[in-house]
């Protein structure tokens, strides 16, 4: 059973097959989550409105219209985290749903024991996130982040970063030039303690952070991990 602050949380659940939707439903009510259910597009944004849920768990194909319009409408309406549920393992999908707002995938079928250690770790990165963008506004060349408005400029022009790509910024932006892990990007912004298989997820959000705020400003060490650089140099 989940510890007592889970039961507070509140996630709702987007598939539109009824015997998934409803495994779901059961396992997240057991571990003691009060779960919110809807099976098609519309009524998944009609629900995300008006619950105002904590996760998001969401199916890509959908009826009405897609997984990917519904993260686009909810994040457009109040920032959520979002866990993108897919039948297909093809990056530039996965890349899609990143880009519209969600913040991790699982590629079914796949273990409830790991959609419940996913929705764990995504409610831990919303309360990190907190920490972090308590942080004051930081000047880093010709980047200026400021923390608590969660907003980042590159010069004069104001970059749109998702919830996920701003908390990996500022992630890197704490020690400019220094290679930060994988493994640390996994804890520090998604809050998880094994990080075993789960790095596409971080190399997935660098590909568009890196695209919005330059490519000669994000750094990759090749099997290490990522740095912010400052100085305008690749």
């Amino acid at each position: 059973m989940a510890e007592t602050p889970t039961a507070r949380r509140r996630v709702l659940v987007v598939e539109d097959d009824p015997v998934i939707n409803q495994a779901v439903a059961d396992r997240l009510a057991a571990e003691g989550y009060d779960v919110l259910r809807a099976w098609d597009g519309p009524d998944a944004v009609a629900v995300a409105a008006t619950s105002e849920p904590d996760v998001v768990v969401l199916d890509v194909m959908l009826p009405g219209f897609d997984g990917h319009e519904v993260c686009r409408r909810i994040q457009a309406d109040r920032p959520v985290p979002v866990l993108m549920l897919t039948a297909r393992t093809d990056e530039a999908d996965v890349l899609v749903g990143l880009g519209v707002g969600a913040d991790d995938y699982l590629t079914k079928p796949f273990r409830m024991r790991e959609l419940v250690a996913r929705i764990s770790a995504l409610l831990r990165r919303v309360d990190r996130a907190a920490e972090l963008a308590g942080r004051r506004a930081l000047e880093l060349g010709e980047l200026r982040v400021d923390g608590p408005a969660r907003r980042v400029w590159r010069g004069e022009e104001e970059v749109r970063l998702t919830p996920t790509e701003f908390d990996l910024l500022l992630c890197l932006a704490a020690t400019p030039g220094a290679v930060v892990t994988r493994e640390k990007l996994l804890a520090e912004v998604w809050g998880w303690d094994d990080a075993a298989g789960t790095t596409r997820t971080v190399d997935s959000h660098i590909k568009g952070l890196r695209a919005k705020v330059g490519a000669d400003l994000v750094r990759t060490a090749h099997g290490v991990g990522y740095a912010l650089e400052t100085g305008g140099t690749p």
